[in-house]
């Protein structure tokens, strides 16, 4: 088992977008949680909405947390 969480979601860029990567693929760029909750319904975990994507140990905000959209 990696040390690593399988969800990584990158800094904003200059357009406010973030690059989510599920289990080393790139599913595309948020724009705010809901869109990081749909990546994940997509990749299997139907279940997930906005709050599971903010509480969950498994996505790995880098670049500031889930209230950043930024550049």
């Amino acid at each position: 088992m990696t040390s690593a969480p399988p969800v990584i979601v990158y800094p904003p860029d200059e357009e406010g977008g973030r690059r989510v990567r599920v289990d080393g693929e790139v599913l595309g760029r948020a724009y705010g949680v809901q869109d990081v909750a749909r990546f994940l319904q997509e990749a299997g975990l139907q279940d997930w909405d906005e709050l599971d994507v903010v509480r969950s140990t498994l996505v790995e905000w880098r670049g500031g947390g889930p209230d950043v959209w930024a550049h």
